[in-house]
């Protein structure tokens, strides 16, 4: 493959990459998270948080794809293996099944964790220049902490 040229340096683009990463490794966990309790919740509320954790992992399945072609733009070869993303990856994965409540509470979690591994790969984005990168993670933020905001409302 030719040299990139985009007036990012090769070294910024490694560091922009490696964040992404972990940010793709969030992502990703916290998308297999939402589809496992989309599967496995119980409850009253049952039809109410299968249909919203339903419409988080596809918003979440989007996501992980675009961070992952932007990673490639910068020509570094993206993560895909649970082994990678558990390695680089702040979510912990959950045992078992919780009940409905401690789901949301997990989910909140999660959403919360992806907002600050965000705002580490933005201040480096930024440092580099890199308006791309930077409109991607500033987007995906906005949409995490307005996630993490509704199933807070929904603990109390």
């Amino acid at each position: 493959m030719s040299k990139i040229d985009i007036g990012i340096n090769s070294n910024d683009m490694d560091k922009i990459a490696d964040g992404l990463k972990h940010l793709l490794a969030d992502s990703y966990t916290l998308y297999l998270q939402t589809h496992n309790f989309h599967w496995n919740v119980t409850g009253p509320k049952f039809r109410d948080l299968h249909l919203m954790f339903e419409e988080h992992y596809t918003e979440l399945a989007v996501a992980v794809d675009d961070i992952a072609e932007r990673i490639r733009t910068l020509g570094v070869a993206a993560p895909g293996t649970y082994k990678a993303f558990n390695e680089l990856s702040a979510i912990e994965e959950i045992d078992g099944v919780p009940d409905a409540e401690e789901m949301v509470s997990i989910l909140n979690k999660g959403h919360e964790q992806v907002v600050r591994t965000c705002r580490k790969v933005l201040a480096v984005a930024q440092e580099a220049d890199d308006e791309s990168t930077a409109a991607l993670v500033s987007d995906r933020m906005r949409i995490h902490e307005k996630t993490a905001w509704m199933l807070r409302s929904l603990l109390k």
